[in-house]
């Protein structure tokens, strides 16, 4: 990983955490973002971190695992970092589906914390 430019690395470690936290245990997600942070989940908007991690426990599914296909980090101007997920996910017993996720992440107290986040799922003639 060495080898690969910083926000990568950031980017990279960065959705590992969020995804191992997401499908263990939602309600940790809270640290990630800040009083800020915007979230648009499915066309529906949040604004500030207890909005959206009350937003994100009660989505109606017990278990899910996600799977990730894909993702891309390119570093902005202002120093913060925009990633791009696409990707599988398994809710309960449901059929899997495709999901593509965007996050900005920004550096915030010596820590990297997500800003803004945009979540669809890949569903077509539906």
């Amino acid at each position: 990983m060495g080898d690969k430019p910083i926000w990568e690395q950031i980017g990279s470690s960065f959705i590992q955490h969020y995804y191992q936290l997401f499908d263990a245990d939602r309600t940790q997600l809270g640290a990630i973002y800040i009083d800020a942070s915007c979230l648009t989940w499915e066309g529906q908007q949040f604004q500030g971190k207890a909005a959206i991690v009350e937003k994100l426990t009660s989505l109606p599914f017990q278990k899910i695992q996600h799977s990730i296909t894909a993702q891309d980090h390119q570093p902005t101007p202002d120093s913060c970092i925009l990633s791009m997920v696409v990707g599988q996910l398994k809710a309960d017993d449901d059929q899997v589906l495709g999901f593509h996720q965007t996050f900005l992440l920004k550096s915030f107290q010596g820590a990297w914390v997500c800003t803004n986040e945009v979540f669809r799922l890949s569903l077509h003639n539906v």
